[in-house]
């Protein structure tokens, strides 16, 4: 039987998810000021000529960093996670000055890709890190406590709208002042920022190919790589597309439609993450798999307020729906790394999310181009959401498929994983 963790492990544990949150935070603002602030970037970069354009630039920050995020959390699971993400916040906050310099829209695209590479290295490491200080008991809380920092980034990146509007700043100022503070923050980050102590006994290494091997024959894994990408399809939409939908159906001012599609959603995911960890930590102490049932409830939310979303006829039904989402959403986003490490060993974990992200967010950055395209050729927006929907009830089918072993909280897993 496992002994429970000293309190001055769990202090330092709660220490380093703490110091992460601000990164969680900064990574997710700059991807929401573009969302926010889009009138204003297109109107001072003329050559982004349609929505399919504008669709690439979403797309190439995604492609990038899909496919490099293997590559980000195996270099996480055989070197230092502390320098993998100190490394990631310094080059994503000099990137994101450098965006805020950028007059044409090839460098924008060159920008956002360049972004792609330094966020690839961030999330897996700083996951697997919480997921080895977080043993069984206080594992999707930790997490879900992450992700709020996700969440208020999106929340403050919302009213980045409004900082393009006023005419002492625009968004230049936004993306300046956003990468300044970055790089200030990097220089603490790395004082205090530690990793977990090695186990007794240092497993063998894996190279890269081997890795890969492990993980593609584990069907649960498999299963967990399809069910994290499928809500990722509408959750890029929402994310990067509904400050225009809104503003476009609802005849906004930028700054009204990026705070009315963010705000409201954000807060009700930071209430999921926190209801969700709480719950699936409770659930697990009588059923190993408390995760994946919190983690399907939050699909069943998904479908009537993604219909709802498509439907609705007022901006305040609009909010509500997009609240609804967010609170399923929350109940999702806690559970993915808890989940993963019931089927993966932990020296594979930050190389498991890699390749979760690779799928995922490749196919985020096909459905922000599909959806551009598909607004270019006025297809109805019920439609759209109507299949998001069909998508969300799919997803919560799959994740019931998983069979996860008992949560071994930070021990040796057996060699049938």
């Amino acid at each position: 039987m496992n002994e429970s963790p000293s309190p001055s492990f769990s202090r330092t544990a709660w220490l380093m998810v703490l110091l992460l949150v601000p990164v969680a935070l900064l990574n997710y603002l700059d991807r929401q000021m573009l969302a926010a602030m889009k009138a204003s970037m297109v109107a001072d970069i003329p050559d982004i000529q349609n929505k399919a354009a504008w669709g690439i630039v979403l797309g190439s920050f995604k492609w990038v960093y899909a496919i490099l995020s293997p590559v980000g959390g195996y270099f996480a699971d055989r070197l230092s996670k502390r320098h993998v993400i100190c490394a990631s916040l310094f080059v994503w906050s000099a990137v994101t000055w450098w965006t805020g310099q950028v007059n044409t829209y090839h460098e924008l695209l060159w920008a956002r890709a360049l972004m792609g590479i330094s966020e690839a290295f961030y999330i897996p490491a700083a996951l697997a890190l919480i997921t080895e200080f977080h043993l069984g008991a206080t594992r999707s809380r930790a997490v879900g406590f992450h992700q709020m920092g996700i969440y208020a980034g999106i929340i403050l990146g919302g009213f980045s709208g409004y900082v393009a509007d006023a005419p002492d700043f625009g968004w230049r100022f936004a993306f300046g002042a956003c990468g300044l503070i970055g790089i200030a923050y990097a220089l603490p980050l790395f004082a205090l920022l530690r990793n977990p102590a090695p186990p007794a006994i240092a497993p063998e290494p894996v190279s890269l190919p081997a890795a890969t091997g492990q993980l593609f024959r584990n069907r649960n894994f498999l299963l967990l790589v399809i069910y994290f990408t499928l809500p990722a399809l509408a959750g890029w939409v929402v994310k990067d597309w509904m400050p225009e939908i809104l503003r476009e159906k609802f005849h906004l001012g930028q700054g009204k439609a990026g705070v009315s599609a963010v705000l409201y959603v954000q807060i009700a995911s930071l209430i999921g993450v926190g209801l969700g960890g709480w719950l699936a930590d409770r659930w697990m102490r009588k059923n190993i798999r408390g995760r994946i049932f919190v983690s399907a409830l939050g699909m069943i939310l998904f479908l009537p307020s993604l219909f709802g979303v498509g439907n609705a006829g007022t901006l305040g039904m609009a909010v509500i729906f997009l609240m609804m989402f967010g609170l399923g959403w929350g109940f999702f986003d806690c559970n993915n790394m808890p989940i993963l490490c019931q089927i993966v060993r932990p020296q594979l974990r930050a190389t498991g999310y890699g390749f979760m992200n690779l799928v995922s967010i490749s196919c985020g950055g096909f459905a922000d181009w599909g959806f551009g395209a598909l607004r270019d050729r006025h297809v109805p927006l019920n439609l759209i959401f109507g299949a998001f929907a069909g998508i969300a009830l799919l997803s919560a089918g799959v994740v019931l498929l998983i069979k996860p072993r008992a949560d071994p909280a930070g021990t040796s897993p057996s060699s049938g994983w």
